[in-house]
């Protein structure tokens, strides 16, 4: 029997950075955005999820493109991410998130009519084939898929930041069972870990990441809010600007 050619295997398009490893100024820029909001808001200042797209696709030079699918909102040649942000008290040191990751309907991808009698298994594994399906489109597209994450606190002064590839899930790998509360959750065989939940009013479908040690994390130095009257002072504001229809 002949031997198999060994073949050189090249990407076309590399991504802009190697995974988890941010351009060198991402730490410093992302602090900057976060301090303008919280001089300009004050105590109402926010990150949320369309707020993070816009400014990390600011930071790393990609098109901010919005779409219905989730996982391409933010675009750079061939790579494309999705952005997550998850509230948390600690997000320097938190091991665990939990990220919403879509609505995963089984009555309306399927035609099911009923989704609480359907033994939890089979249910679970077409729940995942929705991800699937999703995550596939994506990839036809782009070389590089990725989820970019926030955790915050909530008064905005201690960000974490880290990103993974977007992957699909085998569905032979994972075993479901409903919990107390009514939800379907799915757990990975190799050692019961609980990784999905799905809820069936809204079919929200919820993923829980591990959040690497090596994440990006900042601390910040609370600014003091700008005052309205300063702000309009200092783009010389008049009544003029406002013409009465």
């Amino acid at each position: 029997m002949s031997k198999s050619p060994k073949l050189r295997t090249v990407e076309k398009h590399k991504p802009p950075y190697p995974l988890n490893q941010f351009p060198k100024r991402f730490a410093i820029d992302l602090g900057r955005e976060t301090v303008y909001l919280l001089a300009s808001r004050g105590e109402t200042a926010r990150i949320e999820g369309s707020d993070w797209e816009e400014i990390f696709a600011r930071l790393v030079g990609a098109q901010w493109k919005p779409s219905n699918v989730g996982l391409d909102d933010i675009v750079l040649e061939q790579t494309a991410w999705g952005a997550k942000t998850v509230k948390n008290r600690r997000p320097s040191t938190v091991s665990k998130v939990r990220l919403i990751s879509g609505r995963n309907s089984p009555i309306y991808s399927f035609g099911d009519k009923e989704t609480s009698e359907c033994d939890p298994t089979e249910l679970g594994g077409k729940i995942l084939s929705i991800w699937n399906e999703r995550v596939a489109g994506i990839r036809k597209l782009y070389q590089h898929v990725r989820t970019i994450v926030l955790i915050k606190s909530d008064d905005l002064l201690e960000l974490a930041a880290f990103e993974f590839e977007t992957v699909m899930y085998p569905i032979d790998l994972y075993w479901w069972q409903w919990n107390e509360r009514n939800n379907l959750e799915g757990f990975n065989k190799s050692n019961d870990n609980h990784i999905f939940t799905w809820q069936p009013h809204g079919s929200q479908f919820t993923i829980i990441e591990d959040v690497p040690p090596n994440r990006l994390a900042i601390k910040i130095k609370k600014p003091p809010q700008i005052e309205r009257s300063d702000v309009l002072k200092s783009i010389k504001f008049d009544d003029s600007w406002v013409q009465i229809l």
